[in-house]
């Protein structure tokens, strides 16, 4: 949680904006609803929204400052402007590439800029078992599914913009990576994982089509499959409870 609050955090955020947000996630997401280990929502994504609603100016919009990589040679230390997943839900195009979305060269909070990066996490908690490929997978599965469906439905000015772009701007790969697959608030059964997992891309890809006020709908997304992912994993069971008992029926 230490490592990933900052990394969703604009790199002009004030010090004590993020200090008050992690001591919100901390106490109240994670001590006080559930306690560690058993807690409901991320804390890395429950700083990250309080920080939004509480300083909205300082985390969206175009005063957030990031550093300008074609003026590196001039004497500007940085500017500010719109972000490239602001631009692509307002005008249905960025002034950047896609491949330099995929290397990192956009602008955006530290963690989420390059998917290249996270691709590269992603994998290295695969090999070490801390994250469930079947919930990372699903995440992208939703997301792509639904870009697509927006963009063939002509939805939003999404709809002239390729569907992978919602895996290489803002922070949807990053949290489908480091946030949704969280082992202790994501779904604990092998099919709630692909059920949460899928939902919440999709949901990302909804808030971010159908909401042209918030074109971030990653975070939310993931807090509300974290409070869901309970009831799909109740259900999950249930299902494999009422098949075991209609085939001891059959048997007998």
């Amino acid at each position: 949680s230490g490592l990933l609050i900052p990394l969703v955090m604009p790199v002009s955020t004030p010090l004590w904006m993020v200090g008050i947000g992690t001591a919100c996630a901390v106490i109240f997401g994670k001590e006080i609803l559930g306690g560690t280990g058993v807690n409901v929502f991320n804390p890395a994504v429950l700083a990250r929204a309080f920080v939004f609603f509480a300083f909205t100016p300082q985390m969206s919009g175009e005063k957030v400052w990031y550093s300008d990589w074609t003026m590196m040679g001039a004497q500007v230390d940085g500017v500010s402007g719109a972000t490239a997943l602001e631009q692509l839900s307002t005008t249905g195009q960025m002034q950047w590439s896609a491949m330099d979305a995929f290397l990192g060269f956009i602008p955006g909070s530290f963690g989420e800029t390059s998917t290249l990066c996270i691709l590269l996490g992603g994998l290295f908690l695969l090999f070490t078992g801390i994250a469930s490929w079947r919930t990372m997978l699903s995440v992208f599965a939703g997301g792509l599914a639904f870009g697509y469906l927006f963009q063939l439905c002509g939805v939003g000015e999404w709809a002239n913009v390729p569907a992978y772009y919602h895996v290489l701007v803002g922070g949807f790969a990053f949290g489908a990576v480091f946030m949704a697959t969280d082992p202790v608030t994501s779904a604990q059964t092998n099919a709630g994982k692909y059920i949460v997992g899928f939902m919440t891309g999709a949901l990302a890809v909804l808030v971010r089509v159908v909401n042209p006020a918030y074109p971030e709908g990653m975070m939310l997304a993931i807090l509300f499959m974290n409070a869901l992912a309970p009831t799909v994993d109740y259900f999950v069971v249930e299902a494999n409870i009422n098949r075991r008992k209609n085939r001891i029926k059959t048997v007998k």
